[in-house]
């Protein structure tokens, strides 16, 4: 069976790292735990799951410290999790059941889900492929002070074992900002990628007119990933949006068409564009679309999960109810009740559609 080292780059996470490794410890075979400067019981912690600790020294760049970490593992496979990941038991038996198949069928780089937020269920309705157990080779090296990232090499298979990042510490950080403006005042050129991100930190900090010119540098890199540049035609209608110019942000949504077949992310913006000016038809449109439209999660594009299937159709009763056409608003509610099971706002609509 293929060895696997889980390799971590942690800091004052007494509050979660417990919870993390004890989720993963019996399906891999070795812990290294990086220590980036704690001031807590982190160490302490992690001593209970390995003696494999060491001290790393930040120096504002997560691709160092990641591949510091990647250096001691020992393992056929490298394993990343954050400290506030956790492995869900019945994905952590996946994964030990997919070790005894790597002998047979070996990879380079295995690509996992990454469940990042959820509904008051818990059901997750954010997710996107990572790269998340690679072959213990030279290729495998991340790149990026922020936002790091291994390149894709050798032969890649998709593994439906979720991973799922539950943080516990509320509140926002200007530590990604910070470190893209350091590098920028060092006279760093971006990369596609590195632009991008950029420009969504921008945005989180609510600093729009930058970030839309950011934006809109990103889109004319001929090298931009096209998932991001589908990304970035959204984000950049949200950062018009805020500066009250709604026909640009509109020109943007309708510039996503251009890039590819639209997913149900962009077919729900383009619905909410015309729900909130009263356009039924036209919302109805797209949110019809969004129905119909392909997730394409093994791309490594964002996912809402709720572009497929809720949002359009809680949205589409309200379209048309508006328009008059009772018996298709009463279907869709019907249907979001499906998504959504004693959800509220479905509650809410067949209270008034019992009185009307």
């Amino acid at each position: 069976m293929a060895s696997v080292s889980l390799c971590m780059i942690v800091r004052d996470e007494e509050d979660v790292l417990r919870r993390c490794l004890a989720s993963a410890a019996e399906a891999v075979d070795e812990i290294i735990i990086v220590d980036t400067g704690s001031a807590d019981r982190t160490k302490e912690i992690a001593a209970e799951f390995t003696d494999k600790i060491y001290d790393f020294v930040w120096r504002d760049d997560f691709a160092a410290a990641r591949n510091f970490a990647f250096s001691k593992g020992s393992g056929d496979y490298l394993m990343w999790l954050d400290a506030d990941d956790v492995l869900p038991a019945p994905d952590a038996e996946k994964l030990l059941a997919f070790k005894a198949e790597l002998d047979s069928c070996p990879c380079d780089v295995i690509m996992m889900p990454y469940d990042t937020a959820f509904d008051e269920n818990g059901v997750p309705v954010f997710s996107y492929y990572r790269e998340r157990l690679l072959r213990n080779v030279p290729p495998a090296r991340w790149e990026g002070r922020v936002h790091e990232v291994v390149p894709p090499f050798g032969v890649i298979r998709h593994m439906e074992i979720h991973i799922q990042h539950r943080k516990t510490k509320q509140g926002f950080s200007d530590r990604n900002l910070r470190i893209y403006e350091t590098m920028l005042a060092e006279g760093a050129v971006l990369g596609p990628r590195e632009e991008f991100y950029y420009a969504r930190e921008l945005y989180s900090h609510k600093r729009y007119a930058e970030s839309a010119a950011m934006f809109r540098q990103f889109l004319k890199n001929p090298k931009g990933w096209l998932e991001n540049k589908l990304e970035a035609c959204r984000q950049l209608a949200d950062c018009l949006s805020a500066l009250g110019k709604e026909a640009e942000a509109l020109k943007s949504l309708l510039n996503g068409l251009s890039y590819a077949v639209p997913g149900g992310e962009l077919c729900c913006a383009l619905g909410w564009h015309f729900f909130v000016r009263e356009d039924w038809k036209q919302a109805a449109f797209w949110y019809e679309n969004a129905l119909r439209a392909e997730k394409r999660t093994e791309s490594g594009a964002f996912v809402q999960e709720e572009c497929y299937g809720y949002l359009p159709c809680i949205q589409l009763c309200v379209c048309y109810d508006r328009l008059g056409r009772r018996e298709s608003a009463e279907m869709y509610n019907e249907m979001a009740g499906l998504f959504k099971p004693n959800d509220e706002a479905v509650e809410k609509n067949k209270r008034y559609f019992a009185k009307n």
